[in-house]
């Protein structure tokens, strides 16, 4: 599929790249800050929280590792049944560690509900998440979010490591997939 192809898929950019690369300065400067003098724990979701990760680590001031977990969601291609199952675990045990989660989109919660009560029973020192996308109004449970970089409609979105059916992930900014190409998710 080319760059074009790929482009064509897309109905409409809710956020740009130069959006995205300054929000994502401005987090890792907020992070940088509130984590001055420790130590921390990036702990991504993949896949697609990869390209969020590796750019908002570079703008981190602060010590940090990563690690990565990855969870499959049973349900509806587009949307979560909150029945997790961990194909990926940590590497680095995360007792005592200040653990920051690097998510690339919440929308219900469930997923992200399940697997911050398996981290806290890890016994972290502190445990908080970083979203770059969050969709306020699928929320079904209220996962508590410190660091967000853009609210968005409840929209399928893709690219910026965001995927439908794997691919679009590589495009350079966050956009909709167009509604005869994806599960039509819209909103209400």
């Amino acid at each position: 599929m080319s760059q074009t192809e790929l482009e064509g898929a897309v109905s409409e950019v809710l956020v740009d790249e130069e959006s995205l690369r300054g929000r994502i300065a401005e987090l890792g400067e907020e992070i940088s800050t509130d984590y001055a003098g420790r130590d921390l724990l990036l702990v991504g979701v993949l896949k697609g929280a990869v390209f969020f990760m590796a750019d908002l680590m570079r703008q981190l001031t602060v010590p940090c590792e990563v690690d990565f977990m990855a969870i499959s969601s049973y349900g509806a291609a587009s949307d979560s049944s909150g029945v997790v199952r961990i194909l990926k675990d940590l590497d680095i045990p995360i007792e005592k560690r200040h653990v920051l989660v690097v998510e690339d989109i919440i929308d219900s919660g469930l997923t992200l509900s399940y697997l911050m009560r398996n981290l806290r029973a890890r016994r972290p020192a502190t445990l908080e998440v970083c979203a770059l996308l969050t969709k306020p109004e699928r929320r079904e449970i209220d996962v508590p979010v410190r660091y967000v970089g853009f609210e968005i409609p409840n929209r399928f979105v893709v690219g910026y490591g965001l995927d439908f059916a794997e691919r679009y992930r590589n495009l350079p900014y966050v956009g909709v997939l167009q509604e005869d190409l994806g599960p039509g998710v819209t909103t209400p």
